[in-house]
């Protein structure tokens, strides 16, 4: 099989999420750069990328130079085609847009070796369970006041949802960042696994206090507490505190999660299969955690990352961030709780084209 041709767009979308009710629609929007790979088979492979921001443009052409240079490859050699691609990209990589453009060829090369088999990519990275637990996100955001919150969570739970991630960080004193914690925690009750994202806006020392007036209220994990990269500070929380720490989606490549793993700076490892730079990557990262008995969980598109935390032994829940299902004719199901990994041959994904007609810039 070779691929004959690739077909990318830009997509721009509502920054709406479904998952949150009764509060004002927001007026912003996402983009995001999808691909399509052909092959003379027949078969066409999917892929997608985003980060926001200006540079959308210098994407989307990052993945059209990516793709155009995979013409005549066979898509099922992922690691050859990974390397001649870095070594296409000179010193681009791995930070940034090269790793975010590798990604989306990489997703629909792995989505193109399934199809040709009638696999799943879950089957073919190893099967180990055909769902995975998931947890609501983006339904309680930091802007939303805690009469929202106590009113959300509940909703959430009666959606089928057992696990649901609020956020922090921006509070004017620590009661108030405790009191957002206890609101939640009495709403959902003691059995619903309740993360907490402050998406790096601590200091070590402000986490720690705040970390540990929060732990009666038993956190599943607390994501981010200070800079991604200062990863003797976050060691320095995880150390101090029982509620296990979560990190790991702001990394490019596979290189910092070493770095990560050996200063013991996390409980949970956090991949982003964008910035990681696609699942060629993202299942080596998740090697390395399971070498270091850790759980592996997702960062945004759960309807892939189904697919990579259902297949390995540590992989604990997939983030159910639904900025991106609509762009598909039909998504993963959720069932008590779990997402389930479609049975179709690879991702079992096709781009709606109803929604790229009206979507596409």
């Amino acid at each position: 099989m070779k691929i004959t041709h690739a077909t990318t767009r830009v997509l721009r979308t509502p920054a709406d999420n479904p998952l949150v009710v009764g509060l004002p629609a927001p007026t912003d929007t996402r983009e995001f750069v999808t691909v399509e790979l052909g092959t003379d088979q027949g078969l066409v492979g999917i892929g997608l990328t985003f980060f926001g921001g200006a540079l959308t443009p210098a994407l989307k052409t990052a993945v059209d130079g990516l793709a155009a240079l995979v013409v005549g490859d066979d898509p099922t050699q992922t690691e050859a085609i990974v390397a001649k691609l870095r070594r296409a990209a000179g010193s681009s990589g791995p930070a940034g847009i090269f790793s975010l453009a590798l990604s989306a060829i990489d997703t629909a090369c792995w989505d193109l070796k399934g199809k040709a088999v009638g696999q799943s990519v879950c089957a073919l990275l190893g099967g180990l369970r055909d769902r995975a637990m998931t947890y609501a996100s983006g339904a309680l955001m930091r802007p939303h006041p805690v009469t929202y919150l106590a009113e959300a969570g509940p909703r959430l739970m009666g959606m089928g949802f057992r696990q649901m991630k609020m956020q922090c960080g921006s509070e004017p004193t620590v009661a108030a960042s405790v009191e957002r914690v206890r609101v939640m925690r009495e709403a959902i009750g003691p059995d619903v696994d309740l993360m907490c994202d402050i998406n790096q806006l601590w200091s070590v020392n402000h986490a720690i206090e705040v970390g540990r007036r929060i732990e009666p209220y038993h956190l599943f994990w607390l994501e981010d507490p200070t800079a991604h990269d200062d990863f003797a500070g976050l060691a320095r929380i995880a150390d101090a505190l029982t509620t296990p720490i979560a990190a790991g989606e702001y990394h490019y490549g596979i290189v910092p999660f070493r770095h990560m793993l050996e200063a013991r700076s996390i409980d949970i490892v956090m991949i982003d299969l964008l910035r990681v730079g696609g699942i060629t990557q993202w299942m080596k990262v998740a090697g390395m955690a399971e070498a270091f008995n850790l759980p592996v969980v997702s960062h945004l598109v759960p309807e892939i990352h189904v697919h990579l935390v259902a297949a390995i032994p540590n992989g604990l829940t997939v983030e159910y961030m639904p900025w991106t299902l609509r762009l598909y004719e039909e998504t993963p199901a959720i069932e008590n709780g779990h997402l389930v990994v479609p049975s179709k041959p690879g991702l079992g994904l096709a781009f709606d084209q109803s929604a790229i007609k009206r979507y596409q810039v």
